[in-house]
């Protein structure tokens, strides 16, 4: 038996920040001191390492389970089915609901009961939980529900990525102009035919990795210490994913007998354009092959980094043909990988 993503949907907010909104912030040190040069030097810097030009940030009245509901609507309405048929609905994302103009999370109750109350779903044997697994916790939750469907445990699931980090992020830290907002949901169910996936792989790396991300005071000295943010060791996340990414993306395509040439798209976490790019030459060495052009869709220049929707708002707009040079016909083979806090790292081989 496999399981398959039998309907697909996103929801991308309409507000766009770009790079030169950022003309006026106050960017510090971690120290506090402040930067030595202009901030037209500091976003310059910013676009040629990360390639985002934009990124999009949610609606003030809307939080991410909002994001995850508008989402899960078009999911539901591409696969066809009724909502009341869904088994599961597995929501992954990291930071709660966080209102706009605050930092406290809120997860009581939790998101995917949330969702589910929006959805209206009746069926008190649809179960909803939360998942936090970093960014890759869309691909876990789509493991997962492979898990439930293979046990027979479910027939269908409802697996979403949604995340606000605009909303957790320190204004006076430039890595603040990663972050976006956005949300992704699939509906997973068994296949009745060659679609689906092939091969999986999901590892946690907890010892020096652990506190890769975390969540730490601001580099504004002034404001309150016990106010936390999103923090990041940018350089080693990019030696950790340079150094195992690959081989996680090698090791899935292993197990599902096809060779690198069967491979016609990479969805990779829209982390950092650099880093992807040196993940996916990498991934070709070890295969002695060079990258084919086109291999990996992009959607970071335009939509930033919004977590767990990265990969799930990707794959939307890639079978919809809203990215650029890109297209994918049935029978096509993808592999989708992500790496993330804890570090997690996580991938699967899927046959379109």
């Amino acid at each position: 038996m496999k399981i398959k993503i039998a309907g697909i949907g996103s929801y991308i907010p309409e507000k766009k920040v770009s790079n030169t909104d950022f003309g006026e912030h106050v960017f510090l040190n971690e120290d506090g001191s402040a930067f030595g040069y202009p901030n037209e030097v500091v976003i310059k810097k910013f676009k040629g390492i990360t390639g985002i030009e934009h990124r999009r940030y949610a609606e003030d009245h809307l939080t991410s389970s909002d994001l995850a509901f508008f989402a899960s609507q078009k999911a539901i309405e591409n696969a066809g089915i009724d909502p009341e048929t869904i088994d599961y609905i597995i929501f992954a994302h990291n930071f709660g609901d966080v209102k706009h103009g605050t930092t406290q999370s809120d997860m009581i109750p939790s998101l995917a009961s949330r969702v589910k109350h929006k959805l209206e779903i009746k069926n008190p044997k649809c179960v909803a939980y939360d998942i936090l697994f970093g960014c890759p916790g869309w691909i876990e939750g789509v493991l997962q529900a492979n898990a439930f469907i293979k046990s027979g445990m479910a027939k269908r699931c409802l697996v979403i990525g949604s995340e606000t980090l605009s909303r957790v992020v320190d204004a006076h830290d430039r890595d603040s102009m990663i972050y976006s907002d956005g949300a992704g949901a699939s509906i997973i169910e068994a296949s009745d035919d060659e679609t689906g996936m092939l091969a999986y792989e999901s590892a946690t790396y907890a010892n020096d990795e652990a506190n890769y991300l975390f969540f730490g005071k601001s580099y504004n000295l002034d404001l309150d210490p016990d106010t936390r943010y999103i923090k990041m060791y940018g350089r080693k996340i990019y030696e950790f994913a340079l150094n195992q990414v690959p081989m996680a993306m090698k090791s899935c395509l292993d197990k599902s007998g096809l060779g690198i040439d069967d491979v016609k798209k990479i969805l990779i976490h829209q982390a950092n354009e650099k880093m992807d790019e040196a993940i996916i030459q990498r991934f070709y060495k070890l295969f002695d092959r060079p990258v084919p052009k086109d291999i990996m869709p992009m959607s970071i220049h335009e939509l930033g980094n919004s977590s767990v929707a990265t990969v799930p708002t990707l794959f939307d707009l890639l079978i919809s043909g809203q990215i650029e040079n890109q297209s994918i016909e049935k029978g096509d083979i993808l592999l989708f990988a992500s790496v993330g806090a804890g570090m997690n790292i996580n991938a699967f081989v899927y046959r379109y």
